[in-house]
């Protein structure tokens, strides 16, 4: 078929034709915001699950929500190796701008910009990575201030002028973190630290956040009370209806169907994850030849999905990884996808346990594996233990002797 119209869209965060299956999840984050807005308590949504689950996707679209709202959103993604006042810096400058934008600039907004630019003046001799310049006023000896700059308090300094200057304006900064679990362990409880202070005096500056499963545990251990702050959302893969309905309802619309069997391949394939639901149905698509898409077209897009996926999505986290760090995986990979003992890791690897922690420490950080539970591994990236088999066909043990 025509690969023009192919109406899939496996892209990072692209959003897929149809968003099956999250409309409660949606109306959960509404109805925070609302309550925000209207001077209540609201507790902030963290999206937490494996890659290709569709937590970008989703953050995005509850931002896109917020912003027809007439809310005033801050878009971040936490890359590693930058300072939380550097990620901050630029979007809350953009979100000042904005109540004053069309208006005469009230004193209240005057002084959240001065907020901001002694914060940002302040952590640049702190971080010295922030880019954003101002030309307000400051206090004039910042070098000699800098030497006590305490994230904490500057923070909560800030976000209580910025709450004030919303409140003001009668709307609500909303900041939107994807990968929240790269940030660093101390900035991220400064963070929730200044949101816990915002919350308890009611001020309308909030977040909605994306990350691995292990940023709930991260952000426990930052902050004990982050839990009554935050609702931690679990997105997993969708059903087997809405797995459906994400792949037939695009096609509907152009006059295109499955088979029965095709749409149970594509469903036992990917296995309901919304990432390779889109990169499936897009090979379907274009390798049919009609306007009803069969289970021999279906299981030729697996094949071909399969050696898309290992050219990119896999691929490219594969290649930042050292050799230890590969035959780990390989070895972990050999136990299936499920959770596993660490102990079991290192006797395929023919380690010891110990040996081994800091090379799960690594791959933890580098976003790979995760820790659902004390002494267990599990990846984060969906069907990685697969590709880990076809592309290494020895393990560690066996490379070693």
């Amino acid at each position: 078929m025509n690969p023009v119209l192919n109406p899939y869209s496996p892209g990072a965060g692209t959003q897929p034709p149809e968003l099956a299956g999250r409309d409660e999840l949606l109306n959960k984050a509404s109805i925070a915001l609302q309550r925000i807005a209207s001077g209540k308590f609201g507790k902030s949504l963290i999206l937490t699950g494996l890659r290709g689950v569709g937590k970008t996707v989703l953050l995005n679209r509850i931002r896109l929500n917020a912003e027809a709202g007439k809310l005033i959103t801050v878009r971040i993604e936490a890359p590693e190796g930058r300072s939380l006042p550097a990620l901050l810096a630029p979007g809350l400058n953009a979100a000042l701008t904005k109540l004053s934008f069309g208006k005469a600039v009230t004193e209240v907004v005057r002084m959240s910009f001065r907020a901001l630019a002694a914060f940002v003046r302040v952590m640049k001799f702190k971080y010295n990575d922030i880019e954003v310049g101002f030309d307000h006023e400051t206090d004039s000896d910042l070098e000699e201030q800098s030497m006590g700059a305490d994230l904490d308090h500057e923070l909560i300094s800030l976000f209580q002028s910025v709450g004030q200057a919303a409140k003001e304006n009668e709307t609500v900064i909303v900041l939107f973190i994807d990968e929240l679990q790269l940030l660093d362990e101390k900035q991220l409880a400064s963070l929730i630290m200044a949101l816990h202070v915002a919350a308890q005096d009611l001020l309308p500056i909030t977040l909605m956040a994306a990350g691995l499963p292990q940023i709930a545990a991260k952000m426990g251990r930052a902050k004990t009370y982050a839990e009554r702050l935050f609702e931690f959302v679990e997105i997993g893969p969708l059903n087997r209806d809405f797995a459906e309905k994400a792949l037939v309802i695009p096609a509907e619309k152009l006059d295109v169907s499955y088979t029965k069997e095709a749409l149970e391949e594509i469903v036992k394939q990917t296995q309901g994850y919304p990432y390779f639901l889109q990169e499936w149905g897009k090979n379907a698509w274009d390798i049919a030849d009609q306007s009803c898409i069969t289970e021999d077209e279906a299981k030729r897009a697996t094949v071909q999905a399969i050696a898309d996926l290992d050219a990119s999505f896999f691929r490219v986290r594969f290649d930042q990884l050292t050799p230890v760090q590969k035959y780990y995986l390989r070895a972990m990979a050999e136990l299936g996808s499920e959770p596993v003992a660490s102990g079991k890791i290192a006797e395929i690897m023919g380690k010891k346990v110990t040996d081994l922690g800091p090379v799960r420490e690594q791959l933890i950080n580098k976003g790979l594996l995760y820790s659902p539970i004390h002494g267990e591994t599990a990846f984060t990236v969906p069907l990685f233990d697969s590709f880990m088999k076809r592309i290494m066909k020895i393990s560690y043990k066996q490379q070693d002797h």
